[in-house]
């Protein structure tokens, strides 16, 4: 029986884009003025962020982008509004109202996690709302200066927190937390596994965060194995992707294996399985066995040893 392709759809973000919609604009940051010029625009778009929801609109559905006058009733009280960049000569912000009122914005859309529905936004979409996301989220974890614990002020249109103690006055960036993520295979298997937390038959590729004062080459031998008991070969890079749950950057990974014995050492997975082709296919067609998202680096992993075309070439 000929195997059906794992499909790696158009909707989906690629994890080796290498250009998006969105001009970052960095020379605007510091211009107060063409800042508040740009606020009051009737043009310009803000993207609201409640809690790390996005507000999204719609049938198919989209992110609600939203203008000066939509926003006008919750902006004196959002507790950030950071400038994001251009669509063309569009200014965007993204604007949260966790601790505002957020009834005014909800005739525009729905409050959803990206998580769940990214998949079904299209990629200009994705990237905007993941950005906004990432964004809150270190605004709200950096409140406070982390050397002397005084308030933090924004800066550089919210891409700067300055610490307000004069003796201090740390300036703070945004953090981002570099993991990698693999796809295991040895001959015509791959290796998947399973967090006790996952909904019943849901497998995945392995993660980890990267460890200070370690490659990511390194840190995929090291996760793999204190995972799953398996020491590697050879890795090869396959691209990487934004993933602000809350604030990684995922490193994606083919990797031959040089072992085939699993042990589970370290207590992350409740279960990991070799599979080959024949197998993952039967049981996806069952439903026994569910993938990541198609939004999710780790699904185009998969797709991309399945289909036999990893990047690079073979290993």
């Amino acid at each position: 029986m000929k195997l059906t392709p794992l499909d790696i759809t158009a909707s989906s973000r690629a994890p080796f884009e290498l250009s998006e919609p969105l001009e970052r604009g960095h020379g605007k940051r510091g211009d107060e003025a063409w800042l508040a010029a740009r606020m009051a625009d009737p043009t310009t778009e803000f993207i609201p962020v409640l809690r790390l929801d996005n507000l999204i609109k719609g049938d198919p559905i989209s992110a609600a982008r939203l203008h000066a006058a939509d926003v006008a009733a919750v902006l004196p009280s959002a507790e950030s509004l950071i400038y994001l960049g251009l669509y063309d000569d569009r200014a965007v912000f993204t604007i949260s109202v966790t601790k505002s009122d957020p009834a005014p914005l909800t005739e525009h859309g729905k409050w959803m996690n990206i998580r769940t529905v990214g998949e079904l936004l299209d990629p200009a979409d994705w990237a905007v709302c993941a950005y906004a996301r990432a964004m809150v989220y270190w605004h709200e974890q950096h409140r406070y200066c982390g050397l002397c614990g005084s308030p933090t002020v924004s800066l550089q249109g919210g891409h700067v927190l300055k610490c307000t103690n004069a003796a201090c006055a740390t300036e703070h960036y945004p953090r981002t937390d570099p993991c990698i993520i693999v796809l295991v295979f040895s001959g015509e298997r791959c290796l998947l596994g399973r967090q006790p937390s996952w909904p019943p038959g849901r497998y995945s590729t392995l993660a980890g965060f990267i460890e200070p004062g370690e490659s990511a080459d390194q840190a995929v031998a090291r996760e793999v194995y204190e995972e799953s008991g398996i020491r590697l070969r050879e890795a090869r890079y396959f691209g990487s992707q934004s993933w602000p749950f809350p604030a990684s950057l995922m490193l994606g990974f083919h990797a031959e294996a040089a072992s085939e014995n699993i042990h589970l050492h370290d207590g992350e997975l409740g279960d990991a399985r070799w599979f080959t082709r024949q197998e993952l296919r039967d049981a996806l067609d069952a439903g026994a066995v569910g993938l990541p998202t198609k939004v999710a680096i780790s699904h185009r992993l998969i797709a991309a040893w399945f289909n036999m075309a990893p990047v690079g070439g073979e290993l």
